[in-house]
């Protein structure tokens, strides 16, 4: 490992900042090819660290069961989470999204599956059409994106079966393990239905034991995230170097190039250099980024000469239905999925999939109480009143069925964006489309999951809700409605690229792990091999 004074001093072929599924797809292809790689952290590098904590959610670890707060940022640093506050109008909350090696994707439950073709396109209902629409086409095709979809399939070691509604090009090549009878029950149920379950294609080992792991760090060999999958190899093998627990604050640039990346680690300031950067800190940290580095240049924040930057977020509206299958017990997987709500009659809606479980009963008694502390204080009390009581009745409840998440795209808006800050808040209001879609949606996954008793917890108007959170510097062939061009470098620079989900001009209606890690694949072919 090269000491601090080497790494400053050096000239990095890239320097890629974050380590999740984006930076760490391409940073480990470019290290793999014999490029000089320097990854840049805030979080942790969980291998690198005895003391991370895997294996459970750190909230167990608190002194008392509580939502995540700054004030026990260490517990969460040290599990792979997130620990500053977002500022969400007069709400400010800790947001469950991954802060280390791998990032989210340290936390995720390993669903990775493809957009399908229509995502790549403009809308086409009429209802769906807006002034923007044709900035929210993807300036490449799903044929485009399928080699780097299969080789980052390969590469995350993705084990499913094809989705029926899908085309033979979507096999995979290593099998899943046989379906659990929860889920075998909902499986032969929507089948029955005349819809098309299939096994969700899911980057995990599934070792013997493997209870999933998702929102907490993975104690085994078993979760296929960038930091395992990625990360650790570029380190060790490819002689990449990592500075982790080092916070970028801000990009220095010309007008044509970044020149230099200023760092806060451990209490002090460096600039790092390098011939290309890759940012890759996420959605919202990204745009934050990139806003709050102004000059002369660029007096608006760098790379924001359309006024983009931060705008269009998007984060998914994701709802909860819990089903009381015949066959009882908890069930922690995600296994299968249905996409027949994709297209319908009344839109693009989304997909139906099992979510796996919720973390334990006295976190969700804590989140149950803020949630009810933001949105209707005067109801605390009550709700101290019947709390002792809570986590024991939502053990019982949750232990008795299946849990599916109905995820939804959404549209969308340069109203809903990114606030640099700090502190960083976000702007989100769902659109009056959104909701009608929404709507429909519901009625559909009501009527499926007849006549099944179920209990439907309607997520999708949280804001809170943020896992799948994009869009933020859009990538598109005109730099009057895009960030970024179609290779993801920031139009007017030529050396920035943004891999992370910030690229997305939509937000499809399924999990946005594997495009993520499919377009990393490509944009690093780009930087290897330019045309």
């Amino acid at each position: 490992m090269l000491s601090l004074d080497e790494i400053a001093a050096k000239h990095w072929d890239c320097l890629v900042i974050g380590t999740g599924i984006g930076g760490g797809t391409l940073g480990h292809a470019l290290a793999a090819a014999g490029r000089d790689v320097l990854f840049v952290e805030k979080g942790r590098a969980a291998f690198l660290h005895d003391d991370a904590l895997r294996g459970s959610y750190p909230e167990l670890s608190f002194p008392r069961i509580d939502v995540a707060s700054p004030r026990n940022a260490s517990q969460l640093a040290q599990a792979g989470r997130c620990y500053d506050e977002i500022r969400d109008g007069k709400r400010r909350f800790v947001p469950f999204i991954g802060c280390g090696t791998g990032g989210s994707s340290a936390l995720y439950g390993m669903a990775m599956e493809r957009f399908l073709p229509s995502d790549f396109a403009p809308p086409a209902d009429a209802a769906e059409r807006r002034p923007d629409s044709a900035a929210t086409a993807w300036p490449l095709s799903y044929a485009d994106m399928l080699p780097w979809y299969q080789q980052a399939e390969r590469l995350y070691r993705v084990r499913g079966c094809r989705d029926p509604l899908r085309g033979s090009d979507s096999e995979l090549l290593l099998p899943p393990p046989p379906l659990t009878a929860h889920n075998a029950e909902l499986y032969a149920h929507f089948a029955g239905q005349g819809l098309h379950p299939y096994q969700l294609p899911l980057a995990c080992e599934s070792l013997p034991g493997c209870e999933c792991c998702q929102g907490y760090l993975c104690s085994r060999a078993c979760k296929n995230d960038a930091a395992r999958i990625c990360i650790e190899p570029a380190v060790r093998e490819h002689r990449a170097s990592l500075l982790d627990q080092c916070e970028v604050i801000a990009l220095e640039a010309t007008a044509t190039r970044v020149s230099g990346v200023i760092c806060r680690y451990q209490e002090q300031t460096l600039t790092l250099r390098a011939e290309r950067i890759v940012l890759a800190a996420g959605a919202l940290i990204t745009p934050a980024l990139l806003l709050r580095s102004t000059s002369a240049h660029w007096p608006q924040g760098l790379a924001n000469a359309s006024g983009l930057v931060g705008r269009n977020l998007m984060r998914h509206f994701v709802d909860l239905h819990l089903v009381f299958t015949r066959s009882g017990g908890a069930n922690p997987f995600k296994e299968i999925g249905l996409s027949d709500f994709y297209q319908t009659a009344d839109g693009k809606l989304g997909s139906l999939q099992s979510f796996g479980l919720l973390p334990p009963a006295p976190i969700l008694a804590a989140t149950l109480a803020k949630d009810v502390a933001d949105a209707a204080p005067w109801a605390s009390p009550l709700l101290a009143l019947v709390r002792p009581l809570l986590p024991a009745l939502l053990s019982r409840l949750f232990a008795r069925g299946v849990l599916l998440a109905a995820i939804m795209e959404d549209l969308p808006a340069p109203g809903n964006r990114v606030v640099a800050g700090p502190p960083l808040a976000i702007e989100y209001r769902p659109q009056a489309e959104d909701m009608r879609r929404l709507d429909a949606f519901r009625q559909h996954v009501r009527r499926v999951l007849k006549p099944y008793r179920v209990l439907s917890l309607h997520q999708a108007e949280k804001n809170s809700m943020l896992a799948h959170v994009c869009g933020t510097c859009r990538f598109g062939n005109d730099p009057a409605s895009s960030v970024l061009n179609p290779e993801n470098r920031a139009h007017g620079l030529s050396n920035l690229y943004v891999v992370d989900s910030s690229f997305f001009p939509s937000s499809g209606g399924t999990n946005p792990a594997l495009t993520i890690a499919a377009n990393a694949l490509r944009v690093a072919d780009h930087l290897l091999h330019p045309r």
